[in-house]
Formats: C-alpha cells, structure tokens, sequence
C-alpha cells in the first residue's frame, strides 16, 4: 500500500516547513471518517514568506528569464513524474476526497496532459500580433508574465485542478502560491514533492496548507499578489473578491453551478439516460458542472424516470478504492450534513424523494445514495441553489419556450445540456441558455482548447486553451515609427515669432 505520511507541511522557497503557528489539524478519511494524518496550518506568516519568496523568484530569479524551451523542459519533466507516479496519485486522491479510483486514474492522467497541453499551447498560441500604419507605424503587441498568482483550489477533483491552474502559470513566466483546499490536501503535497524532484527555481512554486478565512483570506490580501484564479462556491468567489479589490488584483472566477439538462422527447433514449446518470452522479455529484436540474418533455416523463429508477438501485456504491465502485462517499461530514439538508428541504416542499438503501460496508463512511428527486417545481429551493451531491431535481416540460424560460430562471449559468435528434433544434436551444458552455447530444466532455467558464453566478473570465492568457498575462503593446511622422509643433510657432521680432 501506499505510504502516507504522518505530517503534511508547507513548501515554501524549495523547502517543506513546519507551520508559523506550530500547529496542525486533521486530516480525515471520508469512507471511514479516521484521521488520514495531521497537516501544518498555515496563516498570514506562512503567506507572506511564500510571496516573499515567489516575489524574489519572479524579480530576481531566472524563471521568466529562461529561455522559452529552457523553461518548458521543466513543465514537460513534471508531466513524465506524474505519469510515473499516477497510481500513487489515484490512490491519495481516492483515499483523501472519497472519489472512485477508477475515477482519480482518469484524473492523474489528466493532470499530466495539462502540463503537456499548456507547453504546446504557450509555444504555438501564446503570439502576439503585428498592425502596419500605412508607412509610418509597426506596433506589434507582447504577452508578458504578470508576476506572483495565488492559486485557490476546491476539493472535489483537486489534483486534476490544482495543475490546471499551476500548468499555465508557470508555462507563462509567472510564479506562484497554491492553497488548496483543507479537506484534501495529500495530492497537493504529492505535487510538491515531484515539483521539488524536478529541481523548479526555488520559489517558483509554493504550497501553503490551511484554512480560507486565514491562509486564504492572506492570500488574497497580499498586495505582491498581482491575480487570484479561484475555483469553488459563488459566495466564497464573492467575498474574495471584495477582499482583494483594494489591491487592484485581476480575477479568474470558476464558481457554482445548477446546470439543466433538456431531453426532448425525439432524444436518443438510451444514450440520454446515460449522459444523465453520468453528469450527476459521477465525481460523487461533487462536481460544479454537474447536471443537477432535469428538465424532460412530458411525452418521455414516465418512460424516462423508469429508467433512472432503474439505473439508481444499480448504481455500485461502496469503497472508492473498491474498481467496480461508482458512487463513493462525500469529501466531510460537514459537507454531508449540508446535503442532508436539503433533502429535508426538499420533502418539506412537496418532492418525492426516491434512493436506494445504502448497502452495508457504507456505516461509517459520508454516504448519500444516488437520490431522485420528483414533482419538482423550479421555483423550490432544491431547484435553485446549488446541492453539490448525488441528487437530481426532475421538472417537467411542454415546449421550447417553456423550457428556456426555466432553464434561465436560476442565477447561476456555468453548463447545460440538450438531448435532441432535431439539430437545428439543439443548435436553436443551446444558444438560447444562458450558461458558459452547452453540449448537445453529449455528456460533458472537455475540449482543452476551449474557454471553461460561466455567466451570472458561475464565474467571471475564463481559462482554457489560449483564452486564459488574457488572465495568465499582461498584453504589451509597441509602437514603433518607421518614418519621422508629424509631431504636433506646441509653443514653437510663438518662439519664431519672438526670435524674428529679436
């Protein structure tokens, strides 16, 4: 079995440290709810000697002065360490967030393709662009690194995330600060140690375990910390925001969700009723794009909710270290507890509440079994505010126009869905939400050369391919002259003037 380390510690400046306020929390198991290990706390001292650091390295350090090849080489090395250790990393991941492994492999496997995929972005994408002025300008324009990122990431697919933000800040020139999320430290620990392996300049990478109101909170307050790239809760989003205006930061918001999926009843059944299963239910329904809200036209209505009772009883659900599992615990209690509120919520408001029992072997562990909701209105509470769990709230539907209307009637505008054979419908629909990404006929697949974002309450800006150069860097524009054009002549005519007069 893997070895797990009894202590998790900072890693600043090239060095893994004890934390500033000598003290450590737990580290929990959310199939067992035991202590995994214990991780050093870090607080507003540990912040600012890991932007001291990232500062010096981005001012002073070779990092952004490396030759562009030079600099990639080390990003290539970390993908090939990833690779080598991917198995270690499923099992931390499974172990830490709950998450199947037969997911987390995926998940380490994608992880090195961010490495990879932001080294061939940067070399081929990141160009600037040249503007002739008839025969007296060139201005061309540069991307230039903008300096120390704080990087915040979530729990429910932390190791894939965490290096789809760190991949193109350092393939850039930047440096950076990760704080992850305090429930699932361990892969980001794993990522520090193979950064360290490869030999990065130190500083240029830095890890800071802790809490977001403290760690966080600094991180964000920093005035040496020129950009936050954020992913998790809109509220959490909102306040860092307001936290961080007064340094004039630039954000990248990846927030909530309560993504629809449109199945109109001309739709691929089966192929349907497996997206749907698959965009709820899978990273343990703990995922932001997940597709929470079902919207079924009422021809298909009983047909279809047969086959997702079906599907629910069938659903494997046990040990996320298990290969056949499907559905595992929840990341926390914590985290349980609040998704067990809303199914009491959403009895109180009328809906039916359909789930199998949890099979035996689930006792101790933060289980919720996949959960139907049915008689769903989309004005309920549970079909408006973001559940992040294995429950899907069922609607019904007569038309288009009805179904767009309540699609949009919800503040959030990350994802949506649509299941029709008529494409000129799926095309008509999918412009027509109002969400950052749309897959017709599809699950969520994700194109790396796409922009990953929402609208309203899911985010502002957006990363991905080449588009998240405008957060990961500052555009430069040069003009040069090429002729010796007209300059405006100010104070000169009355200075001939007064020499004539002389």
């Amino acid at each position: 079995m893997t070895f797990i380390q009894k202590e998790i510690y900072n890693y600043i400046n090239g060095e893994f440290v004890s934390s500033s306020l000598g003290r450590t929390f737990e580290n929990m198991n959310p199939y067992t709810n035991e202590i995994i290990n214990h991780v050093h706390e870090g607080a507003e001292e540990d912040i600012n000697l890991a932007v001291k650091a990232a500062k010096e390295a981005f001012e002073n350090g070779p990092w952004r002065s490396l030759k562009l090849n030079d600099r990639l080489k080390y990003l290539y090395e970390i993908a090939i360490k990833i690779e080598e250790n991917a198995e270690e990393i499923a099992f931390l991941e499974s172990v830490d967030t709950g998450l199947p492994i037969k997911q987390t492999r995926k998940m380490a496997k994608r992880a090195a393709e961010n490495f990879r995929f932001y080294c061939e972005m940067v070399k081929n994408r990141m160009v600037g662009e040249a503007y002739k002025v008839d025969d007296e300008f060139i201005n061309y324009t540069l991307h230039k690194p903008v300096g120390v990122a704080g990087l915040i990431t979530p729990w429910n697919a932390p190791f894939m995330l965490e290096t789809w933000k760190i991949a193109p800040a350092l393939a850039t020139g930047n440096t950076c600060i990760l704080k992850p999320a305090e429930w699932s430290p361990l892969t980001a620990n794993k990522l520090a140690e193979i950064i360290n392996d490869v030999g990065l300049p130190k500083g240029v990478f830095n890890v800071v375990h802790g809490f977001g109101e403290i760690a966080g909170a600094a991180l964000v307050a920093h005035e040496d910390v020129q950009m936050i790239s954020f992913t998790g809760e809109t509220k959490t989003g909102s306040e860092i925001m307001k936290n961080g205006a007064d340094t004039m930061k630039r954000f990248s918001m990846e927030l909530g969700g309560k993504s629809p999926i449109i199945v109109f009843d001309d739709a691929n059944f089966e192929r349907a009723v497996d997206a749907c299963i698959w965009g709820i239910f899978s990273f343990n329904g703990e995922r932001c794009t997940a597709n929470s809200r079902l919207f079924l036209q009422e021809g298909i209505k009983d047909k279809f909710i047969d086959a997702l009772k079906e599907r629910v009883e069938n659903i494997t659900i046990g040990n996320p270290l298990d290969n056949e599992t499907e559905l595992g615990p929840l990341i926390h209690k914590e985290h349980l507890n609040n998704v067990q509120k809303y199914l009491t919520i959403a009895e109180q408001e009328g809906a039916e509440i359909v789930s199998p029992l949890l099979p035996k072997g689930c006792e101790k562990g933060n289980f919720v079994p996949p959960t139907l909701l049915l008689n769903v209105k989309n004005e309920m509470t549970v079909a408006q505010e973001e559940i992040f769990g294995p429950v899907l709230s069922i609607i019904t539907f007569k038309n288009e126009e009805e179904v767009i209307r309540m699609a949009n009637d919800v503040k959030y505008g990350l994802a949506g869905y649509v299941w029709t054979q008529d494409i000129q419908r799926g095309h008509r629909i999918a412009s027509q939400v109002e969400a950052g990404m749309i897959w017709v006929n599809s699950q969520n697949v994700r194109d790396l050369r796409t922009p990953f974002g929402g609208a309203k309450y899911s985010g502002i800006g957006r990363e991905g391919g080449h588009y998240g150069f405008e957060f990961y860097t500052e555009m430069q524009v040069i003009h040069v002259a090429v002729a010796d054009v007209k300059i405006p002549q100010f104070g000169k005519k009355k200075l001939q003037q007064m020499s004539k007069e002389g």
